[in-house]
C-alpha cells in the first residue's frame, strides 16, 4: 500500500469511499497526518472527539454533539477552544452534521480544515484506523525473495546468486506461492507485526538466471502469487564450509533471530551445498516453526527422552 502523508493524500485514496467533502477552503499549505513536533507525532491518528488525548483526525458525531449542546455557553467556547488547541490534522463532522460558526471561527485561526461526510461516525472511525494503520506504518526494503510457504510468511535471503530465485522457483512448482522478488517491502502495521508485499513495478515478476524475468502469474496461473503476507520466519542461504558444519548444533539447528523494524523475526541458516534438496529442507524448516509456535520442541522433546531413559536406567545407589 502507497503511503499517505497529508490531508490531501488522504481525501484522495478515502475521501470517494468516506464521502468526504471539504466544509472550509483547501488549504493551500499541506496538512501532515503526523504532526512534525514530537508532542503531536505521538497523538492517536483518529478518533471520536478527545482533548484530553487529541487524534490527528478529530471526529465529531450525534454523540460528540449532543454532549457538546448540553454544555453551557463558558464550557461550550473552552470545549472547542481545547479542540483546537490540540492542533489536530482536521475535523470530521459525521451525520451531515453542520459544524457551527465557533467552529469555522477556530478552524480560520489556527488554518485546521473542516471536513463532513453522511456516514455514521463509527464507521468512520473503524475504516480510518484500518486505512491509517497501513498506509501510515513505519516502512523498510530487504533484500531478498518473499514467498507463502504453506500459510507462512518466509523471506529467503542470502549473498547474490546463492540460489534464492532457483529455490522460490523450485517451491513455486511444489504449490507455494510468490509475493516478491529482489525487493519485498516490510511494513510494520502491529507492534510485534510486519507485513510484506511487492511494490507494484515488480509485481507477478521472478528473475532466474539464465532465464530472465519470469512472469509468475502468466507461468502458473493466479493461485501461484499473493499481493501480501505476514512475515513469519527467514530462512537465510548460507554456503559454509566443512568445519563450520562440524561445529553446528546437530540438536537445535540454527535458529536465531533477525531485528527488522524494531520486530524479532525466527531466522533459520540454511546451509547450500551440492546434492541438497532446499526446498523440501525449507518446507520442513516452515513446518518446524509451526510446531514451535504451538509450544512443542523437537529437541528439547528428544533430550527428554533421553533423560527418562537414562533415569531408567541408571542403577539403585548403594543402601537404596
Amino acid at each position: 500500500m502507497t503511503q499517505v502523508q497529508t490531508l490531501r493524500d488522504l481525501m484522495e485514496r478515502m475521501g470517494p469511499r468516506l464521502k468526504l467533502r471539504w466544509l472550509t477552503k483547501q488549504p493551500e499549505t499541506e496538512q501532515p497526518l503526523r504532526g512534525m513536533v514530537a508532542a503531536i507525532a505521538s497523538q492517536s491518528l483518529v478518533g471520536s472527539l478527545n482533548c484530553i488525548h487529541p487524534n490527528r483526525l478529530q471526529v465529531i458525531g450525534q454523540p460528540e454533539f449532543l454532549y457538546l449542546a448540553d454544555l453551557g455557553k463558558t464550557a461550550y467556547q473552552e470545549m472547542v477552544e481545547k479542540l483546537f488547541a490540540g492542533r489536530p490534522a482536521a475535523v470530521i463532522f459525521t451525520d451531515d452534521i453542520k459544524p457551527e460558526a465557533s467552529f469555522h471561527d477556530w478552524s480560520q485561526r489556527t488554518n485546521t480544515p473542516l471536513l463532513g461526510s453522511p456516514l455514521g461516525d463509527g464507521e468512520i472511525v473503524s475504516l480510518l484506523r484500518h486505512f491509517l494503520t497501513y498506509a501510515l506504518a513505519e516502512r523498510t526494503t530487504v533484500h531478498g525473495v518473499f514467498m507463502e510457504v504453506l500459510g507462512m510468511g518466509v523471506l529467503l535471503t542470502g549473498d547474490p546468486a546463492i540460489g534464492k530465485s532457483e529455490l522460490a522457483l523450485d517451491l513455486i512448482n511444489r504449490g507455494q506461492r510468490l509475493i516478491a522478488d529482489d525487493a519485498p517491502e516490510l511494513a510494520r502495521v502491529a507492534p510485534e507485526m510486519l507485513q510484506g508485499s511487492c511494490p507494484p513495478l515488480l509485481q507477478d515478476f521472478l528473475e532466474v538466471r539464465g532465464l530472465g524475468v519470469l512472469n509468475i502469474r502468466a507461468m502458473f496461473g493466479e493461485s501461484s502469487v499473493r499481493k501480501s503476507k505476514e512475515l513469519n520466519l527467514i530462512v537465510h542461504l548460507r554456503a559454509l564450509h566443512e568445519k563450520e558444519l562440524a561445529v553446528m548444533d546437530r540438536l537445535s539447528g540454527t535458529l536465531s533471530a533477525r531485528t527488522i523494524l524494531g520486530v524479532a523475526v525466527p531466522e533459520v541458516t540454511m546451509p547450500v551445498a551440492p546434492g541438497r534438496n532446499l526446498a523440501i529442507l525449507v518446507e520442513a524448516a516452515v513446518r518446524h516453526q509451526i510446531l514451535r509456535i504451538r509450544g512443542y520442541d523437537a529437541g528439547a522433546d528428544l533430550m527428554e527422552r533421553q533423560a527418562h531413559a537414562v533415569g531408567i536406567r541408571a542403577p539403585l545407589p548403594p543402601g537404596g
